[in-house]
């Protein structure tokens, strides 16, 4: 088992901790820049998938996991940044400033969206985001010069530096250098003191206010960059599907990022990718397992749904802290055996916070 003993503060925020770290990571990184050559076709493109939806997750789960704000409308910020992808490179934009200003637009809409929650949390908070999300879903149906309604709207191929980098292994690339890129600023922010302010505030809003952080500020602020990375990860959605159209960015879509950053685990980055790729993976294994199911089972049309419900009820009462935290206790145990306690892993009463003071 491996003991790191911190003798100074840059010690305390380095990103990687130990030596694994930089092994492991290099590892991964090698692999991910052999990806193209290494796996298939269909492969590749579903790791696409895995990169765009792990960069809406890193901006959900900055705002529900690091900052407490429960959101039931994120889909809505991935559609604006889509659609203003679409919209922007379809009359000759270059592809990176269209990029920048479908963030910045959704960091926009994001503000105007965080002000008015201010003074809502819980439920409250995620009845408030659900129906933004619906009067975005009803703009993209109704805007039809813009989205081009329900008939939806083509999406031009990526072009930079008059290349074509519409496919294949040119918008591997493209996504895998703005993930890694995104998760770098996440992990900095994280360790500075903004971060830390976001995290005040998700154990105890009534702390962090007698510490001197502005709620209003932080939270707003919370809001603008989930949002603004949501409206990055449309505008590659945009590009690796070449169509949108405004069924695609529903509440199921919302709920779909929301079961992604808790199955992975809620309040860690490393959940974000394990979510993404439980999300990209659980349709492919539900497709197999019908093969082996009685007929009017396999083909019920809420089969997809029902298994998605029950997965996320599961992780709930059995492992809250999502495959990361599972991972965790694996290693745990793995390190300590067979010097373990029986009652390491079991689940501890916890206790409620400050706020019931109000």
């Amino acid at each position: 088992m491996r003991f790191i003993f911190k003798t100074d503060y840059a010690q305390d925020i380095n990103l990687a901790k130990h030596g694994g770290h930089v092994f492991w990571y290099s590892v991964l990184m090698v692999f991910l820049l052999a990806a193209p050559w290494l796996l298939t076709e269909y492969s590749l493109a579903q790791l696409n998938l895995v990169l765009i939806y792990a960069i809406a997750g890193l901006g959900l789960m900055l705002l529900a996991g690091f900052t407490g704000q429960f959101s039931l409308g994120h889909a809505a910020f991935l559609g604006v940044g889509a659609y203003t992808q679409a919209y922007l490179t379809g009359v000759g934009l270059p592809f990176l400033l269209s990029l920048g200003i479908s963030g910045f637009l959704s960091a926009l809409i994001g503000i105007v969206v965080g002000l008015p929650a201010l003074r809502l949390k819980g439920i409250y908070l995620g009845m408030a985001t659900l129906s933004f999300g619906f009067i975005i879903e009803e703009v993209f149906a109704r805007w039809e010069s813009v989205t081009g309604g329900n008939a939806g709207k083509s999406v031009a191929a990526i072009k930079m530096f008059g290349h074509d980098i519409g496919g294949g292994e040119g918008f591997y690339f493209v996504c895998l250098v703005i993930t890694v890129a995104c998760t770098l600023g996440i992990l900095n922010l994280l360790r500075s003191p903004t971060g830390r302010a976001f995290v005040a505030i998700r154990d105890s809003e009534i702390s962090a206010q007698s510490m001197g952080i502005h709620l209003a500020y932080y939270k707003t602020l919370s809001f603008s960059i989930s949002a603004a990375l949501a409206g990055f990860a449309g505008a590659l959605y945009a590009h690796n599907l070449r169509f949108i159209s405004p069924d695609q960015f529903n509440l199921l879509q919302s709920i779909d990022l929301l079961l992604m950053i808790v199955i992975g685990g809620l309040g860690s980055v490393h959940g974000v990718f394990l979510g993404a790729i439980f999300l990209i993976i659980l349709p492919q294994g539900i497709s197999a397992m019908k093969e082996f199911l009685p007929e009017f089972i396999g083909q019920a049309p809420g089969l997809k749904n029902v298994i998605y419900g029950t997965v996320l009820i599961a992780f709930v009462l059995f492992e809250p802290l999502g495959l990361y935290g599972r991972w965790l206790k694996v290693r745990t145990y793995l390190q300590m055996f067979p010097f373990y306690r029986k009652g390491m892993f079991k689940r501890q009463k916890s206790f409620q916070k400050s706020d019931r003071l109000k």
